[in-house]
């Protein structure tokens, strides 16, 4: 497979943010919040997404996975009508599910690069690397957070997982 260039926005979406790895406590509380006030929301939502960055001058891949911060989204069909989201998350509080951690936000990327990653999460930098070269044989450069469409559940043995990355052009030299 090879990259693709597409936009996309505005999406409408459940939103939780966070540091630290993926997998770790705080990532799979956020996980459950969502999935639990998307449900008893009842409007039907997209797979779990997630945005990735870090704030540290290192490559992200060499930061320690405690530091990396994150917005995890659910996507929605339609924004939901006055009311809708707050009486979900009441009926979703006895769960025990942090519901109170998601917010509603609307975000647009725009020019975009993805590609279809096949395997482990582990293997991911392999799929980056086509991403990236694509974008320099493009002259792209990043224009906001890594971003991850997880296609199956986290438990599958042979995981589906869209790699985008919002672009802009590079600016030229003179």
């Amino acid at each position: 497979m090879t990259p693709t260039r597409t936009t996309y926005g505005p999406v409408t979406c459940l939103n939780v943010t966070g540091i630290g790895a993926p997998g770790g406590p705080e990532h799979i509380s956020a996980i459950h919040a969502l999935h639990t006030l998307a449900t008893t929301l009842g409007t039907g939502h997209g797979p779990l997404e997630g945005q990735w960055w870090v704030e540290d001058d290192r490559p992200p891949l060499t930061v320690p996975r405690d530091q990396w911060r994150w917005h995890l989204l659910i996507s929605l069909p339609a924004v939901p009508q006055p009311g809708q989201l707050e009486r979900a998350r009441e009926a979703a509080r006895p769960s025990g599910a942090p519901v109170d951690r998601v917010r509603l936000a609307t975000h647009t990327e725009g020019d975009c690069v993805e590609m279809l990653h096949e395997g482990p999460y582990r293997d991911e930098p392999r799929t980056l690397h086509h991403i990236t070269a694509y974008m320099r044989e493009h002259h792209l450069h990043p224009n906001g957070p890594h971003h991850e469409i997880y296609l199956t559940p986290h438990d599958d043995p042979h995981p589906r997982t869209l790699l985008r990355q919002p672009v802009r052009p590079a600016t030229s030299q003179a």
